[in-house]
């Protein structure tokens, strides 16, 4: 089964460079409209996600800083968004963001994008 990213506008909250650059290729190579990296909260905090994004790829902490705050932001506008870590302690994101997946690093590609696909509710291609 191949996911489609077809039209997608997305954010991807990633501080680590190559990790974030290998991310957006992805994000493209499965059809990715346009797609944003920030690497501080700082620098989308004071955009309107709503009006920007389809969906998001959040990593939990950007430069020790959490993104749970922002993640419940997204939440609270109706932005699906999928949690991409390596940090393994999911007990916070199970009680504060239930249904919203944790895609553990190291993660391949495949599982990414098959996240991606489903918080959009998107239906895999054959």
């Amino acid at each position: 089964m191949r996911a489609s990213l077809d039209g997608l506008r997305i954010l991807i909250l990633e501080d680590e460079f190559l990790i974030a650059m290998d991310i957006e290729q992805l994000c493209r190579d499965y059809g990715a409209l346009n797609v944003v990296i920030a690497r501080e909260l700082t620098e989308i905090e004071q955009q309107d996600v709503a009006a920007q994004f389809d969906v998001a790829i959040v990593d939990l902490m950007l430069s020790g800083v959490s993104t749970l705050q922002f993640a419940s932001r997204l939440r609270e506008a109706g932005i699906p968004f999928v949690f991409a870590s390596g940090y393994s302690d999911t007990d916070e994101i199970k009680k504060s963001f239930p249904g919203v997946r944790l895609v553990t690093k190291p993660y391949s590609g495949d599982d990414l994008v098959e996240a991606v696909v489903t918080a959009c509710r998107r239906t895999p291609l054959r």
